[in-house]
């Protein structure tokens, strides 16, 4: 049987339509995200696992619902960025065992521990909760989020491969790399970085403001050295064994966000 050009033509049309729907919809932000995923594969597979690609879609259909195509590029480019700065030196992280495993492909909990606040700024955002003027504070939130997480992938992975000394955040002791809670010059910069590149995007995009990409950069900065502490003072030690890289990324991103909203309020007054 065949099918009729006009039909396609139809169909075609139909389908560009609804991925230009403004607000976004549930329909919108899944057939965009599907056809997103299925152009980017190739670019997926080597940062995430089988199970990790299947989580980043929800996520990715999520943001696209909440904050529509400039919240999806922002995750798309958290998400190459931060698989760039994994994959570099990898032979010589496996070598020093510091590397991430599956050579850096991640798995739906890292997905989800390093998503979970954008998400709850998401699902704040779709529900409308505070309504229009609570609208662009869960928007700054979701920014800040994977800024901070994005600043903490790249120290850590630039850390491990270009940091000549590394110091225990909460002594100044030298420890040898991939300690947790350890802090490199080198990686620290590269961090910062990576924090101010992300929020430019964001304004760039038109999510925040710039006076608040400039909270985002703060708020994940202060949210890394918490999460250095953290890792130092409690990761690994008895009566803490629950918390692992996972649970410590959600706490880490959880006071980046919160911190970012805190401070746009407190400081630039609205």
């Amino acid at each position: 049987m065949v099918v009729p050009a006009e039909n396609f033509q139809s169909i075609a049309s139909a389908a560009v339509n609804l991925v230009q729907s403004s607000p976004a919809t549930w329909k919108s932000a899944l057939l965009s995200n599907l056809l997103i995923f299925v152009v980017g594969l190739p670019i997926l597979v080597t940062g995430l696992s089988v199970s990790g690609i299947a989580s980043a879609f929800l996520l990715g259909t999520l943001t696209w619902r909440a904050f529509g195509p400039s919240g999806f590029l922002l995750v798309a480019t958290y998400f190459i960025i931060g698989t760039a700065a994994t994959k570099v030196k990898m032979a010589q992280k496996e070598a020093q065992g510091v590397a991430e495993k599956r050579k850096g492909r991640r798995g739906p909990s890292s997905v989800i521990g390093s998503s979970a606040a954008g998400c709850v700024c998401a699902f704040l955002m779709i529900n409308k909760v505070g309504g229009q003027t609570f609208a662009q504070l869960w928007r700054l939130g979701f920014v800040a989020s994977f800024c901070t997480k994005l600043s903490d992938t790249v120290s850590s992975e630039i850390g491990k491969a270009y940091g000549r000394i590394t110091y225990l955040v909460t002594t100044f002791k030298v420890v040898p790399r991939g300690t947790e809670g350890a802090v490199s010059l080198e990686g620290t910069f590269a961090g910062l970085l990576a924090a101010i590149a992300l929020a430019f995007v964001g304004y760039l995009l038109g999510d925040v403001t710039a006076p608040e990409a400039i909270v985002c950069a703060i708020a994940s900065q202060i949210a890394n050295l918490g999460e250095s502490i953290i890792g130092a003072v409690f990761q690994g030690k008895e009566g803490f064994r629950w918390l692992n890289n996972d649970v410590v990324n959600v706490i880490n991103i959880s006071i980046g966000s919160i911190l970012a909203m805190l401070m746009q309020q407190l400081l630039l007054g609205h």
